[in-house]
């Protein structure tokens, strides 16, 4: 997931020109291929045998279309770029005819990521399907159509948006790590992060050959949490009765805004997490990785603490 190109003033959305052209190189010397998103979509509950590399781009940032467009175009990359249609033609974001451009090609998908990009798990539930709602009649208004992929803004998502988008949309995704596998839910994917801290091709080559560490089930399913009632939650990860070396799962998570290793306890197939204590506002987080006999597999996932 990346957003903005060559704008070092905002580094946490931020990715130079030079690196993500590195990116994108290591990709094509490797084994592995870029996915056409329209086969992503169309292929999703088919099992893979091949990993696939899918870039995604969030936000329709002016400089995606000035600095890496050109490049992305003249290689016939694909990707999705996910649009919120409230900030289009306004200073610093495309307008409508760059993203008409880009919706003509064969390799470049429009996704839907609302209308005003705000912290939308902060408003009513009302105000988050009009907000939805007010895109879908833009996307049609200008494309012809609305978009069939979702992508959550800030990757924040309660239970009742996540159930909204699933009646809606056939996929959508978040802002949490991972690597997304037949298992996932399909209206929470994960994606790994890009910007100028974590972009570094150490850490590329790293996230590109790291493979799935599936599971049955996550719980709790709602991952805006109240604080003060259910922080820490009760977090549970359901595995299947067949899945190996599961004692070597180890996991981190952020309680208190500090990255520690956490307290993990498997049980038959279930791995539960005895919390240090409470997350902080805004996002409690969860990774956890597992050597697979030499395989380096992955999952995280992320929640939204909100007052009380």
């Amino acid at each position: 997931m990346y957003h903005r190109f060559n704008e070092s003033k905002y580094p946490s959305t931020n990715i130079q020109m030079d690196v993500f052209k590195n990116h994108i190189k290591i990709v094509l010397n490797s084994e592995f291929h870029f996915y056409n998103p329209k086969d992503f979509l169309k292929e999703y509950d088919i099992p893979k045998k091949q990993k696939k590399i899918l870039l995604t781009i969030d936000d329709a940032y002016e400089s995606f279309y000035n600095e890496a467009w050109p490049y992305l175009k003249e290689k016939k990359i694909p990707f999705i770029l996910f649009v919120s249609t409230k900030p289009i033609g306004k200073n610093g974001y495309m307008t409508w005819d760059q993203i008409k451009e880009i919706n003509k090609t064969s390799f470049g998908m429009i996704g839907h990521h609302s209308h005003t990009h705000d912290y939308l798990i902060d408003k009513t539930n009302k105000e988050f399907v009009t907000d939805i709602e007010l895109a879908n009649k833009l996307f049609i208004d200008n494309i012809g159509y609305i978009p069939s992929i979702f992508s959550y803004p800030f990757g924040e998502y309660s239970k009742f948006m996540k159930d909204f988008i699933s009646k809606n949309f056939k996929l959508s995704f978040g802002q949490h790590s991972g690597v997304i596998d037949i298992n996932k839910d399909k209206f929470e994917l994960p994606r790994f992060p890009i910007n100028e801290q974590y972009g570094e091709i150490k850490r590329f080559n790293s996230i590109i050959n790291y493979f799935p560490l599936e599971y049955k089930r996550l719980y709790p399913e709602e991952k805006k949490i109240i604080e003060g009632s259910d922080n820490p939650p009760t977090f549970i990860v359901e595995f299947f009765d067949n899945q190996m070396n599961l004692n070597n799962i180890s996991c981190y998570s952020n309680e208190g805004n500090i990255w520690e290793k956490s307290k993990t306890k498997i049980s038959k197939n279930k791995l539960s997490i005895d919390f240090r204590g409470p997350f902080s506002p805004r996002r409690g987080r969860i990774n956890c990785s597992l050597n697979d006999k030499g395989k380096w597999r992955w999952f995280g996932t992320q929640f939204i603490i909100r007052p009380n």
